[in-house]
């Protein structure tokens, strides 16, 4: 088994797959040994370029992966310093167990977004203050 690298390889489906890896040539045919592949997207918009990240087999368990090359458009080892970190960085936080899925349109409220209290609380102290009484 080859040396491990850091390799952007385009599969027949059209992905750019970002992804450490390892070429097995011990057999008859080489296989490509993936380790955490990434799926790699640009967008850009008026205010800048942005990179997507997402897992490539989005609800598997698994670190490893084995594509035949026959699957392989091209792939081309990567040395750009800022990939690697954001992939390695995308990598160590999906491990450290930090829950990526939240629900289209959700967010959680918290007192830096300006959330003081429930309304029924604020209906209750704007009364006492109207009334006079001194909150404890």
């Amino acid at each position: 088994m080859g040396e491990e690298f850091y390799c952007i390889i385009k599969v027949v489906s059209g992905e750019e797959i970002l992804s450490l890896v390892s070429i097995d040539e011990t057999n008859d045919e080489s296989i490509l040994i993936l380790q955490n592949p990434v799926v790699i997207k640009t967008f850009t918009n008026e205010k800048g370029s942005y990179i997507k990240v997402k897992p490539w087999i989005e609800f598997s368990d698994d670190d490893f992966y084995i594509v035949k090359m026959d699957k392989i458009i091209t792939l081309t080892e990567t040395k750009n310093k800022k990939l690697i970190e954001m992939y390695n960085d995308y990598i160590s936080d999906d491990e450290d167990g930090i829950d990526l899925y939240k629900p289209a349109g959700q967010v959680g409220i918290s007192s830096d977004m300006g959330y003081v209290s429930t309304v029924e609380d604020a209906r209750l102290r704007l009364e006492n203050l109207y009334k006079g009484i001194k909150e404890s």
